[in-house]
């Protein structure tokens, strides 16, 4: 019998092996996009401290969505994400695509978030 691989268990292997590779600081750190089917969360994570520094959804009531699992709503989180951590004083992060593909709602957020002051 054929068995479909389990694409979470897949998307969590990829993660593990680009997380060996990459850490967030004080100065710098990780932003971590995480997409369920629903909604969209990042986070900016100082892994040195283990303190999650800033973060932002499609659940915040200041984003005001109406539909949270789309581009749109990856695009205003990508906003509101960049304008809390340049808020905190930051511009320089690493971006941590989770294990997702660099399409679609990940790459939405990314460039929002560029375009409103972060570097990466």
């Amino acid at each position: 019998m054929i068995t479909k691989p389990d694409k979470n268990k897949v998307r969590k292997k990829r993660h593990a092996r680009v997380r060996s590779k990459i850490t967030g600081t004080e100065a710098r750190p990780r932003l971590n996009v995480y997409r369920s089917n629903k909604n969209i969360y990042a986070q900016l994570i100082d892994d040195v401290n283990g303190v999650t520094i800033v973060s932002a959804s499609s659940v915040d009531k200041e984003a005001g969505l109406e539909s949270t699992g789309n581009v749109d709503a990856a695009v205003k989180v990508g906003e509101l994400v960049a304008k809390r951590a340049v808020e905190k004083g930051l511009k320089s992060v690493v971006f941590d695509r989770g294990g997702y593909l660099y399409h679609g709602r990940v790459k939405a957020l990314a460039e929002a978030a560029r375009e409103n002051g972060l570097e990466f």
